[in-house]
């Protein structure tokens, strides 16, 4: 497949729970190094609950040399100068990309009383530090929380007018939805880029009850197509057809890149950007079900 022009990507890990695997996670952006991505990033709990694996994830991929990293922050629950802290750590890390995001308050009645009021808060302060890129979260299906979807779009511009540079989306399935989305940020005078997020079904069990939290849809054409899937084979080789006509949708569309939550499983996005041409490859992709798609 002859591509028009050169198509961004990037990819979002977590910090592993198990110290086993934190060792090992250079292993896992392994096969995402031949797609020469423009950032990997690493996720960061809410309150910070994740803090501390997300630092030492980040410190161990900055010793490799590799793709620019960005680092996820959140800041709802914890006291702006923690934030702050963790920023001025990625900074001393040598990490120059932020996602700023507010995050999931937590589940207390506790609060700090200086926390920063919100993601657009937050993009303030990290934009007068004038350290790091800052990318934000966006919602084509609209946030849960919002009043609205022109409420929604109102949030999105007023980030981008606090210093944010570009936005990634929520995963989604509905093409037309995200269509919808961009009209409406189209007449908000939204003219930053923004990167629509790509998440391939490792488990369509495990997705379906992540949509539910996040507001994303399942469409019905996706719930017929997995009730008749019998084994692991079809499951990932379905997979891997539905996530690149995702992909080669929005690339046709005009996205300025495409941003694959990989659930630290990177053989379903790697398959898909080959499938699509997108790099060369340096070595065959090694999963199951895939080998003899690509």
């Amino acid at each position: 497949m002859a591509l028009p022009r050169p198509v961004p990507l990037s990819f979002e890990l977590f910090p592993p729970r198990q110290q086993a695997e934190m060792a090992r996670i250079a292993e896992t952006i392994s096969p995402l190094r031949s797609l020469d991505p423009d950032f990997i990033s690493v996720t960061y709990g809410a309150g910070g609950s994740s803090r501390g694996r997300t630092l030492d994830a980040l410190a161990r991929l900055t010793r490799e040399r590799g793709p620019v990293l960005a680092g996820h922050l959140t800041c709802a629950g914890c006291p702006r100068d923690v934030t702050l802290a963790v920023a001025e750590r990625y900074a001393d890390m040598g990490v120059s990309e932020i996602i700023a995001l507010r995050g999931d308050p937590p589940e207390t009645d506790e609060r700090p009383g200086d926390e920063f009021a919100d993601a657009v808060d937050l993009v303030a302060a990290l934009s007068d530090m004038g350290k790091f890129t800052v990318r934000v979260a966006c919602y084509p299906e609209v946030h849960p929380l919002a009043q609205s979807p022109e409420a929604d779009i109102d949030v999105l511009k007023a980030k981008f007018d606090a210093g944010a540079d570009t936005a990634i989306t929520q995963f989604f399935f509905d093409i037309d939805a995200y269509d919808r989305f961009m009209e409406r940020c189209a007449r908000a005078g939204i003219a930053e880029r923004i990167i629509p997020g790509i998440m391939p079904i490792q488990s369509f069990c495990g997705i379906a009850r992540f949509a539910r939290h996040c507001g994303t849809s399942i469409p019905v054409w996706l719930r017929d197509a997995f009730a008749h899937v019998e084994t692991k084979e079809q499951h990932d080789l379905l997979s891997l057809s539905i996530c690149t006509e995702l992909a080669d949708d929005l690339i046709a569309r005009g996205a300025p890149g495409l941003h694959f939550y990989t659930l630290n499983k990177p053989d379903l996005a790697v398959a898909t950007c080959r499938a699509l041409g997108l790099r060369q490859m340096a070595e065959p992709v090694q999963a199951s079900g895939l080998k003899a798609a690509v």
